[in-house]
């Protein structure tokens, strides 16, 4: 009995660098309370913290050159345009959440992930989070008691709550996204199973969600994992989506006018379009004319609000009408232009756009190459799979989103999952390892 039991202490113990990781993920599902940092928040302070501590008792190296010049360049910008925040505590408080979600977060899940194993932990991870909030989500478009949309309580903000109408809409998202990649890899059947089911559930609360940024980035990002894996795959896929589409729509009658309408207005921007299209426009256009005034270093964190109405037109609307979920009727300000590449070119300026976009721009190199090169040989295809489908979701949800609300933690982690694939690199390591040569027998049992 004892040698049956001994295995357990020494894999959590071996599990423990990546547990804390989870854990802030899993503190994601708990509700906000109030406009404050969340228990994610204060998990990722005590990570970072856990993290520090570990390489001071280690005593190595805490970065390599790549990825201190990658996770550093953000700064730069960051510090400039503190600078020209109205007050230091505005100033102050934009750095500490910028240095959060691309700085500190990422680097301590670049530290902590040792291998492989690590990051499937993470991913499905990924994947239980999505499938809570979904499940919540669900249940609020079938019971009507979700965010208001188009006078019925009926879009599905699972925990985050009507204050954060794109919280679910992420998670879920990335959720997919992770099992997609799992799905796709060389694990054995029962995983890839599992992680297709999972992938399949997950489209149901991903459209009751009405997030039209979401879909897209989900839409491109799967299709290019799809195409990565292969044409057998993707056309076993296709077919799958293909039954669940029509499950989704006949059985269960997900396919709605609102739905309908919300998909048709996706390519609807000049030809009568919505409010809130016309209200993206033109912050976008105030975004913009913010930069022309100050081409460098931008207006200054958090200062967006204060010139937004300078340079926006009068088609822009006073808010967007905020009901249900728990929360009464009242307008809520549009105080950012709801892309993230705009709402630092015209606080940060070109110093923060290219310092930001151009960390991003060197991990999505990195790991696509890394990717195609484990693409036919090599262990951890699913990984490559996951880690470059999240950097590829979040670089082009940037385009209809920015960060704000306790969901934007969850982007963090994605990116650091991704600066883990693109920069730990060391795949001949990888394959004299204990994971590596696990990962070569399964991959030899699933052909």
């Amino acid at each position: 009995m004892s040698h049956t039991l001994a295995p357990l202490p020494r894999r959590a113990a071996a599990l423990g660098p990546v547990l804390p990781l989870a854990a802030v993920l899993a503190l994601l599902a708990l509700p906000p309370a109030g406009h404050g940092p969340g228990p994610a928040d204060v998990g990722s302070g005590l990570v970072v913290g856990y993290c520090v501590i570990r390489l001071l008792r280690e005593e190595r190296r805490p970065l390599s050159p790549a990825a201190a010049l990658v996770l550093g360049l953000p700064v730069v910008g960051i510090a400039f345009a503190a600078l020209g925040a109205s007050s230091p505590a505005a100033g102050l408080g934009g750095m500490v959440r910028y240095l959060q979600i691309f700085v500190l977060v990422p680097a301590a899940v670049l530290l902590l992930l040792r291998d492989r194993r690590d990051v499937r932990v993470l991913a499905w991870t990924f994947v239980g989070l999505a499938l809570c909030e979904g499940s919540v989500g669900v249940h609020q478009y079938v019971t009507r008691t979700g965010a208001s949309y188009q006078g019925e309580d009926i879009r599905a903000v699972g925990t985050f709550g009507a204050q954060d109408v794109m919280g679910m809409a992420s998670v879920v998202s990335l959720g997919l996204v992770c099992a997609t990649g799992l799905a796709l890899g060389r694990a054995p059947v029962w995983q890839r199973a599992t992680a297709t089911g999972c992938a399949l559930v997950l489209l149901a609360p991903l459209t009751v969600s009405f997030s039209r940024g979401a879909w897209i980035a989900t839409v491109l990002t799967c299709s290019l994992q799809l195409a990565l894996a292969g044409l057998r795959r993707t056309l076993k896929v296709a077919a799958a989506l293909a039954a669940a589409g029509v499950v989704l729509v006949g059985g269960f009658g997900v396919g709605t006018a609102q739905l309908q309408e919300r998909i048709g207005s996706i390519a609807q921007v000049t030809d009568a379009p919505d409010q809130s299209v016309v209200d993206r426009y033109t912050l976008w256009s105030s975004a913009t004319g913010m930069w022309r005034d100050h081409p460098l270093t931008g207006v200054g964190l958090k200062n967006f609000p204060e010139y937004r109405d300078g340079h926006a037109t009068l088609a822009l609307s006073s808010g967007s009408d905020i009901e249900g979920a728990g929360a009464e009727y009242h307008k809520q300000a549009l105080l950012s232009p709801h892309n993230m590449y705009l709402l630092v070119l015209s606080e940060q300026g070109l110093i923060g756009l290219l310092t930001l976009t151009g960390g991003w721009l060197a991990l999505l190199v990195c790991g696509v190459r890394r990717l195609l090169r484990v693409r036919r040989r090599g262990p951890g295809f699913d990984c490559g799979l996951v880690a470059c489908g999240l950097l590829v979701w979040v670089l082009t949800d940037f385009l209809y989103g920015d960060i704000g609300g306790p969901s934007t933690l969850v982007t963090a982690m994605a990116l650091g999952l991704a600066c883990w694939w693109a920069l730990a690199g060391g795949e001949r390591r990888d394959a004299l390892s204990p994971s590596g040569v696990r990962d070569r027998v399964e991959e030899a049992v699933a052909r």
